[in-house]
């Protein structure tokens, strides 16, 4: 059951990093080639939230596992680089969500 779970987590880590817009698009926000608060950036996040929830309602994990999936620490550095706010409906959705999901046994 274990190799199961750390396979569905493997795979839903994977689905994340394809559309995780922390990798490069930050950097262009840090360097100073976008701002952080461009449209195409803007669709990009929220195309990457839209992800993140589909991920995590996918997904039925034990609590040790599921929590790496929180979305919280990857939302801070967004909110932190003036891209979101806490207050954004997807950001809040997001938590939201993550909050609700049922945590199976070990």
């Amino acid at each position: 059951m274990m190799d199961d779970q750390d396979t569905q987590l493997r795979r839903a880590i994977g689905t994340l990093l394809q559309s995780d817009p922390l990798i490069k698009l930050l950097q262009e926000v840090r360097l100073g080639r976008m701002k952080s608060t461009d449209a195409g950036l803007r669709a990009v996040v929220e195309s990457w939230i839209g992800t993140y929830a589909q991920v995590l309602k996918s997904q039925s994990l034990n609590g040790d596992l599921l929590t790496r999936l929180d979305p919280v620490p990857r939302l801070q550095v967004l909110v932190d680089a003036g891209v979101l706010s806490w207050e954004h409906p997807a950001t809040c959705g997001l938590r939201d969500l993550f909050r609700s999901l049922p945590v199976t046994a070990a």
